[in-house]
């Protein structure tokens, strides 16, 4: 449906300041807060906490079996992406390609998994309230693929979320000043919504199913 009164571009930047709210990708501090750890210590080597700033920042890097149990004690503390961890490993490790070649490996095994990852980040994304394209644009900053979770973001019901969204901040009445329902347009763009399902939620009625 077009609706030309108002703009389907989004300017983050412009409106995020308006409704108080963060950059719109996901943060390191979101995903933290989300996991629950799928690693327990048994999973770990037993020296695998017991890195320290010196240690890690030594001049040669970690290798072998040091760099796996650096990595086993990242993995025990937080989910990280395929993407994330290589990165995490590569400040400290000796070699870039064993790194590559070892987060290959623990994907392998399940112990990292981008699945588990974006699971957690669609189940995070939608307690915040955020739509469709925020949460592709979160799985995105991590280097995750959306496909990972395409059947799921397709059985939730975008046009409830969108509408409970708005009766939140705005009430169930129906707004007919022009100004005012751009408003409410905006900032369930901003949220990440389709412009079909804004103008749907905006619209409906308090009786209405």
């Amino acid at each position: 449906m077009s609706h030309p009164k108002f703009t389907k571009l989004i300017d983050y930047e412009a409106l995020k300041e308006q409704y108080g709210e963060s950059d719109p990708s996901i943060t390191q501090k979101e995903l933290e807060k989300s996991s629950s750890g799928h690693f327990s210590q048994d999973h770990a080597d037993p020296n695998a906490l017991s890195f320290s700033s010196d240690n890690l920042k030594s001049d040669q890097g970690l290798t072998g079996t040091r760099l796996r149990s650096y990595a086993f004690a990242v993995l025990t503390r937080k989910e990280y992406s395929k993407a994330d961890l290589i990165e995490k490993l590569a400040m400290y490790a000796q070699s870039r390609d064993e790194v590559i070649e070892l987060v290959n490996e623990l994907a392998r095994e399940n112990y990292q998994s981008d699945l588990r990852v974006a699971e957690m980040m669609l189940r995070s994304q939608v307690r915040k309230g955020k739509g469709p394209n925020r949460i592709k644009l979160a799985l995105r900053s991590k280097s995750l693929d959306k496909t990972l979770i395409q059947d799921d973001l397709n059985e939730i019901d975008w046009y409830e979320q969108a509408y409970q969204l708005k009766i939140k901040k705005y009430g169930v009445k129906v707004e007919k000043d022009q100004k005012l329902k751009a408003k409410q347009i905006r900032f369930l763009q901003y949220r990440g919504f389709e412009m079909d399902v804004i103008m749907k939620a905006i619209s409906r009625k308090e009786d209405e199913e």
